[in-house]
């Protein structure tokens, strides 16, 4: 009897378990860095379709929140949101992270005309400045020298007066800072690397089940071909096909 009392609450407890791992929340709270046009504050922008494509259809209502990087990063971790967009894989130990990607960062270095070209290869060995809590030191080989700045609004002086050699963001940004240059001539912007963009998820009640529904989403879009047209809408190119995998 008292055996199979044991087996008893064993499988109780492991039916309890299989239980809440099924539960998926209601709703997903994310919050994002403001990107023009890619995750605007008013909850529209390329990223925030695509989301909302990817969760919405299976039941989830999406949440927008702004907030600075290093600020979507700590909101995460206390539980507040459930996750931030536009990571870069595994950025953060602390977060859980899906097998799939939503879409592709295109990285530029950004600095004045009459420097050498920099390549992926090499772009390491220069001084390198990028916003703080971006992490490019870890998906750029031999970093040696970098700051992080707090604004963008400064790049252009510190390239100018040769305080950096190449400024390092993604493509809209860049474009951004770029735009600001009283010279334009005196800059180039140059083609660094594809980075896959992630949401981090934190590890509070539902966000296993979240992650995982992402995942199980993003497979049926990518090989439907669903989300092209979002991509279409907002004119960026569009980082999947048919047979596109997991990164």
């Amino acid at each position: 009897m008292a055996t199979r009392n044991v087996l008893l609450a064993v499988l109780l407890l492991f039916a309890g378990s299989v239980t809440a791992a099924e539960t998926t929340p209601s709703q997903i709270r994310l919050v994002s860095e403001e990107w023009i046009d890619y995750t605007n504050a008013d909850g529209t922008g390329l990223a925030w379709d695509v989301l909302r494509k990817v969760f919405e259809p299976a039941g989830v209502v999406m949440r927008t929140q702004s907030a600075p990087y290093i600020r979507a990063i700590g909101l995460v971790k206390r539980g507040e949101a459930d996750a931030w967009v536009g990571s870069y894989k595994e950025e953060n130990s602390s977060n859980l992270y899906p097998c799939w990607h939503f879409d592709m960062d295109h990285i530029y270095a950004l600095g004045l005309a009459d420097k050498p070209l920099p390549t992926f290869s090499t772009v390491g060995q220069y001084r390198l400045a990028w916003v703080r809590g971006y992490e490019f030191k870890s998906y750029l080989p031999n970093v040696q020298h970098y700051r992080e700045i707090q604004r963008r609004e400064g790049i252009l002086s510190m390239l100018e007066h040769n305080r950096v050699d190449f400024y390092i963001d993604a493509q809209t940004e860049v474009d951004y800072v770029f735009e600001q240059a009283t010279d334009p001539q005196r800059f180039r912007m140059t083609h660094v690397v594809e980075l896959p963009l992630y949401l981090a998820f934190g590890r509070g009640t539902g966000s296993q089940a979240l992650r995982d529904l992402f995942d199980q989403r993003m497979a049926t879009l990518v090989r439907s071909g669903e989300l092209k047209p979002i991509f279409d809408r907002w004119k960026q190119p569009y980082p999947f096909s048919v047979t596109s995998q997991p990164q």
